[in-house]
């Protein structure tokens, strides 16, 4: 078994691909992302934690033509062609009924019962964890290759009734994958400063 005590830090060509030199892409080439990929993009994603290891995010991959179609009414208007135009739109949601499968996920103690009934804690742990799970996505997207373009802009009750209206699941954002365009990037927008985005406590 590998020994995790001493971690390497990444080198900085790593830190370029998931950071430093990434960029949200708008514009993508005419390339199609393999469906066995996608398949290793969530065996990535899957491995990082979440609250309970809960796992309440469910990835809708839309690649084909009429899974586009279908997302294309619930866009709003700026997000159409570079929706229409990404290889694979996934749309991430959040399953309301995740703790139904705790008993498997986390079966050292009874944790299905904390949020039986509490409709408040279920909403809450759901819509947070599926965010982090989106944005484990977009850096395990980077890590093989892929650009990302994560955004919100849609109709998440539209979006629900075309794809998942007899499931618990809510949309949640939609992330663009492919492999990126670079003449659809705008300039880099400016970051907050260490001093202004922090507190040593």
């Amino acid at each position: 078994m590998k020994d995790h005590t001493d971690h390497a830090a990444l080198d900085a060509q790593a830190l370029d691909t998931l950071f430093q030199e990434a960029r949200t892409h708008n514009a993508w080439a005419d390339r199609p992302v393999p469906d066995a990929l996608l398949g290793e993009l969530y065996d990535l994603t899957k491995m990082a934690p979440t609250a309970v290891n809960a796992s309440p995010a469910r990835f809708i991959f839309v690649r084909s033509t009429e899974g586009k179609e279908k997302l294309k009414p619930a866009l709003s208007e700026n997000n159409v062609e570079k929706t229409m135009t990404a290889p694979v739109t996934v749309i991430v949601a959040h399953d309301m009924e995740f703790h139904e499968k705790l008993p498997d996920l986390f079966p050292h103690v009874d944790a299905r019962s904390w949020f039986a009934g509490n409709d408040a804690m279920i909403a809450d742990t759901a819509f947070r964890n599926s965010s982090l799970q989106g944005a484990y996505l977009i850096l395990a997207a980077r890590a093989l290759g892929l650009d990302a373009g994560p955004m919100s802009g849609f109709d998440p009750a539209a979006v629900k009734a075309a794809f998942f209206a007899d499931k618990p699941w809510q949309a949640n954002f939609l992330i663009n994958l492919g492999y990126g365009d670079e003449k659809g990037l705008f300039p880099r927008l400016p970051r907050l400063s260490f001093e202004d985005a922090t507190v040593l406590a």
